[in-house]
């Protein structure tokens, strides 16, 4: 055989694409992850007591506002690490610019602070699950977005990975904070980063084994 014969051979049963297919696997992977790690976290955990009062308040959103911001740049990264021929650019280090602010209002804090009450504000009370609790809230979500890259062509597989438990992490982190009592800037900027940060590690081992062509 050929080189045409096999080009005509391998072209003979060819169908053509959805349109917006990437587009509806990712949003229902995204979906199925959320709505299972909200159940974890309500049924799970527990939602915060006192959620009712601070959802109001200004260091509720403002502790929001980093894995939302990561949430955002780690969904247009992994967007483009999942098409061929799209580079990810300046999304490969913007997705980091929201740790940045949020470790630079972090320092403030310490630095504002008495130098006795600077633990406490690193340590806060949860310390020793918080970081855990986001990588178990991240599952669901992992694995929906890994299900999505399977079905599309992602070319960098160990990239692809990290950018997909990134996402995952700073979703997780979003969901995980209806359930978390934690405000401080400190606290957040090392233990739910550490969490992220783990869950990209995870995706970008399992992405480098599971996404190969």
């Amino acid at each position: 055989m050929n080189t045409d014969e096999l080009l005509r051979l391998l072209a003979s049963d060819t169908q053509a694409v959805p349109r917006h297919a990437a587009e509806k696997r990712f949003a229902l992977a995204l979906l199925a992850g959320l709505g299972l790690a909200l159940l974890w976290v309500v049924w799970g955990l527990g939602v915060r007591p006192d959620l009712l009062e601070v959802i109001g308040s200004g260091p509720f959103w403002s502790k929001l506002l980093m894995p939302a911001l990561a949430s955002a740049l780690g969904a247009a990264l992994l967007w483009r690490l999942a098409h061929p021929g799209m580079r990810p650019g300046a999304l490969a280090w913007a997705v980091l610019l929201p740790v940045a602010l949020l470790w630079l209002w972090a320092a403030w804090v310490l630095w504002q602070a008495a130098p006795a009450q600077r633990l406490d504000l690193l340590l806060g009370q949860t310390w020793r699950v918080c970081s855990l609790n986001i990588v178990l809230t991240a599952l669901p979500l992992g694995l929906g977005l890994f299900w999505a890259l399977r079905g599309l062509a992602p070319t960098r597989p160990g990239w692809s990975g990290a950018a997909a438990g990134w996402l995952a992490g700073a979703l997780a982190a979003l969901v995980y904070s209806l359930h978390c009592a934690e405000m401080a800037a400190p606290f957040l900027a090392a233990w739910y980063v550490l969490g992220m940060a783990a869950c990209a590690g995870l995706g970008a081992a399992l992405g480098a084994r599971s996404l190969c062509w």
